[in-house]
């Protein structure tokens, strides 16, 4: 019989990070932008969610976590959607070489 509890933890203890997250005193909707946001007003509400993140205790959880699991919309750790695919494409560049 295998044993397919082994190296698996609780949720609450791989998640209770987030607990922790700036973002969570803010408005969620500075971090996701509506439909067809773009130019000067989708740079001031991005700049506004990465000085969130900036102050935030769990930066660094939440980048791993964003770049491990490849969530591709928001403000998440620090970086942008545009920050993270490009991230993501230096990744998949150095693992093809």
């Amino acid at each position: 019989m295998n044993d397919t509890t082994r190296g698996l933890r609780p949720t609450v203890d791989a998640w209770e990070w987030q607990l922790a997250g700036s973002c969570r005193d803010a408005d969620p909707e500075l971090f996701f932008h509506p439909e067809l946001e773009r130019g000067a007003s989708r740079q001031h509400r991005d700049a506004a969610a990465l000085a969130v993140c900036a102050e935030c205790p769990v930066l660094r959880q939440c980048r791993e976590h964003v770049l491990r699991h490849k969530e591709s919309y928001g403000v998440w750790g620090g970086l942008t959607e545009e920050q993270r695919e490009s991230a993501w494409n230096e990744r998949r560049l150095k693992r093809a070489s």
